[in-house]
């Protein structure tokens, strides 16, 4: 196969992690386990993903002249990611601080920073200066006109895009026209369903799908994914049973691998099966990006994979 593509027109934070028994209620104070920080952004994670199949990756974001900016910009050097259109900005980079319980579920807020200076003319002369791109994939992490500057640029190219709507915020007219994809989870797939439904059965998934017009899959937790084929039926795929203890950045695990998938060629079921592995490896470790398997075991996961019938 030939190496894939994969352009990442989003987000980084840098993630500053609580591991706590006990969340606190408003003006309590309580004493927790562990800290640790790490790199984040929902487009930095799903760009450091797919590079764990040896694909290129080019990553496409503002950073602040900052520590935070400094050390992210060296961090995709160090894992191989292009960034050559990668931006820096007066201010502050993008944080997020994330408070991890014993059962592995997070609360996680968000602050842009410098994601927010990024401009629909970097994200459109990025897919127009890149070559030999197979995948555009955006989230919901920097403004919606960058994403679909990227996005409407990537269609007149004929490149597939993906948009995980994340952290839900209603969808612009011109970003959904543009998307190829939607890659929703539970809780964003209950939010952007016009009654507030949740992905609870085929019916109601394969119903949104079709109002929406696109390709369409929402990932479920520990009970893996499902999507939608062109002729509206659902189509299920489980996740491993493992021990989690960490959740954290397993969305974009799986979006990242399925990314991948997709440039690859594998069958639509197939490229969400090795998002569904990737994910469930990445929760038995802490942390985020440092919790994504290695390009040796993702190799051993496509291999295997691969050879199913």
């Amino acid at each position: 196969m030939n190496s894939p593509h994969i352009v990442v027109v989003g987000s980084t934070m840098t993630d500053m992690v609580t591991y706590a028994k006990k969340i606190p209620h408003r003006g309590e104070t309580l004493v927790a386990d562990s800290f640790v920080m790490g790199f984040g952004g929902k487009g930095a994670n799903q760009a450091v993903m797919a590079k764990r199949f040896d694909a290129k990756v080019s990553m496409v974001n503002t950073l602040g002249e900052d520590v935070f900016g400094d050390s992210t910009l060296k961090n995709f050097q160090s894992q191989g990611i292009n960034t050559d259109f990668i931006r820096r900005a007066p201010g502050a980079s993008g944080v997020a601080p994330i408070w991890v319980e014993p059962d592995g579920s997070n609360r996680i807020l968000i602050v842009p920073g410098a994601n927010f200076l990024m401009t629909e003319e970097q994200a459109q002369s990025a897919i127009e200066g890149l070559q030999g791109i197979s995948v555009v994939v955006g989230q919901l992490e920097i403004p919606q006109n960058v994403t679909a500057a990227a996005f409407k640029a990537a269609r007149k190219l004929g490149i597939p895009t993906i948009l995980n709507p994340a952290p839900y915020a209603p969808i612009s007219a011109e970003l959904l026209e543009y998307s190829d994809w939607i890659m929703p989870n539970e809780t964003e797939f209950a939010a952007m369903h016009p009654e507030g439904l949740a992905p609870t059965s085929d019916e109601i998934i394969s119903e949104f799908s079709k109002r929406i017009k696109t390709n369409f899959a929402v990932t479920l937790g520990e009970a893996g994914a499902a999507f939608t084929t062109d002729e509206g039926a659902v189509i299920r795929v489980s996740a491993p049973k493992v021990d989690a203890i960490d959740t954290t950045g397993a969305g974009d695990a799986l979006v990242g691998a399925f990314s991948v998938g997709l440039a690859l060629g594998l069958s639509h079921e197939k490229a969400l099966k090795l998002g569904c592995l990737c994910a469930s490896d990445s929760v038995t470790r802490l942390g985020t990006q440092s919790s994504y398997p290695s390009t040796e075991r993702v190799n051993e996961i496509l291999s295997a994979l691969m050879k199913e019938v």
